[in-house]
C-alpha cells in the first residue's frame, strides 16, 4: 500500500498565545471588560450545555483507540498500513480535479484552496456549524457538497460514497494532532441543547440513550466489545466490521439501530445535532481521522 507521507501535516503549534490590544486608551478598560464579558458569557453556555449526564470528566476522557487492540493501534499510527489512506489518495486526485464542459466552468477545490493540508488546518473541527444563508446546521459533508453545487457547478455527492468520504477524509487530516476545540454561539446553542437531549434520551425498543453505554458504561464489555466513550475525534474511521471508510453519521445510525430505534436519514438535523454534541463533548481530544476501530 502506497505511503501518503506527502499529505502528513505540519506539527502544530505548541503554544497558542491571545493579545488583547486596543488603539485608543480611552476605550482601554472598555474594551477589557467588555472581552471578559464575552468570555464570561461563552463560560456560561458552555456551563449549561456540557454539564448533562452524558459527559465525560475532563481527567477522565480517553481516545476510542486506548479501547483497541495493540494491532489496531500499530495500523493507525502507520499511514502506510491504514486503510484510510486509500480513500484520502482519492479524495486527493478529486482536490486537484477540474474541468470545462457546455461552456461551464468546473473549478477544482485546489483554484480556490491551494494545497489541502495548509489551506484545510483546524477547518473539520469547525463542524458542524450554523449555516445562516440556510437557517441550518450543516456538517463537514454538507459543506463540500455545497462547495460542489454552488462553487463548482458540480452534482451533490451521495452520503458514504467513496467520493465523499474521500474528501471529507483529506480535509480531516488537515487536522491531525489538532485538539479539538469549539466555540459557541447564540445560532448554535439551540442545535447543541437539542443535540445533547437527544443524547441523554431513552429511546427504541431497548429503551437506552447514548450516554448509558457510552458515559456510565464505558470501559465495560458487550459480548467481545469494548464499549468506548463514544468520541468522534477519529471519523471518517475504517472499521473492520465495515470493511471500509464511513462517516461519523454512519456510526451513530450502527447505535440507533443497536437500540431497535428509529433511524434517521443521512444527513438530517437530528443526527447533524447529535454531530454538533458530540463535537463539544469530546474537547480536549487530539483530531485522529482517519482512525481505525474495530
Amino acid at each position: 500500500m502506497k505511503k501518503a507521507s506527502s499529505l502528513r501535516p505540519t506539527k502544530p503549534s505548541s503554544s497558542h498565545v491571545t493579545h488583547l490590544s486596543s488603539s485608543h486608551r480611552v476605550f482601554g478598560k472598555l474594551g477589557c471588560l467588555l472581552t471578559l464579558a464575552c468570555l464570561l458569557f461563552t463560560s456560561t453556555l458552555h456551563a449549561q450545555v456540557l454539564g448533562g449526564a452524558g459527559m465525560v470528566q475532563r481527567s477522565l476522557m480517553r481516545s476510542g483507540l486506548s479501547f483497541s487492540s495493540a494491532d489496531l493501534r500499530a495500523t493507525q499510527s502507520d499511514d502506510s498500513l491504514n486503510p484510510g489512506f486509500l480513500w484520502i489518495d482519492q479524495g486527493q486526485a478529486l482536490w486537484q480535479q477540474g474541468s470545462r464542459s457546455n461552456t461551464v466552468d468546473h473549478p477544482s477545490c485546489a483554484a480556490c484552496h491551494q494545497d489541502s493540508q495548509q489551506s484545510m488546518r483546524g477547518v473539520s473541527m469547525k463542524y458542524p456549524r450554523w449555516d445562516k444563508s440556510t437557517s441550518q446546521l450543516i456538517n463537514l459533508e454538507g459543506q463540500i457538497n455545497a462547495c460542489r453545487t454552488q462553487r463548482q457547478h458540480l452534482p451533490a455527492l451521495a452520503y458514504e460514497s467513496d467520493e465523499l468520504l474521500g474528501l471529507t477524509a483529506l480535509v480531516s487530516l488537515a487536522s491531525r494532532g489538532l485538539v479539538l476545540s469549539r466555540t459557541l454561539d447564540d445560532d448554535l446553542k439551540p442545535a447543541l441543547l437539542r443535540g445533547q437531549s437527544r443524547y441523554e434520551t431513552r429511546m427504541g425498543q431497548n429503551n437506552l440513550a447514548c450516554m448509558h453505554c457510552h458515559t456510565q458504561n464505558a470501559g465495560q464489555h458487550l459480548g467481545g466489545e469494548t464499549i468506548s466513550q463514544g468520541q468522534p475525534h477519529a471519523y471518517p474511521a475504517y472499521r473492520l466490521e465495515w470493511q471500509r471508510l464511513g462517516s461519523l453519521q454512519k456510526r451513530l445510525r450502527a447505535c440507533l439501530s443497536g437500540v431497535k430505534a428509529e433511524i434517521w436519514p443521512f444527513g438530517s438535523q437530528e443526527l447533524t445535532e447529535l454531530e454538533l454534541y458530540l463535537s463539544f463533548r469530546g474537547e480536549g481530544l487530539a483530531i485522529e481521522s482517519p482512525g481505525v476501530r474495530r
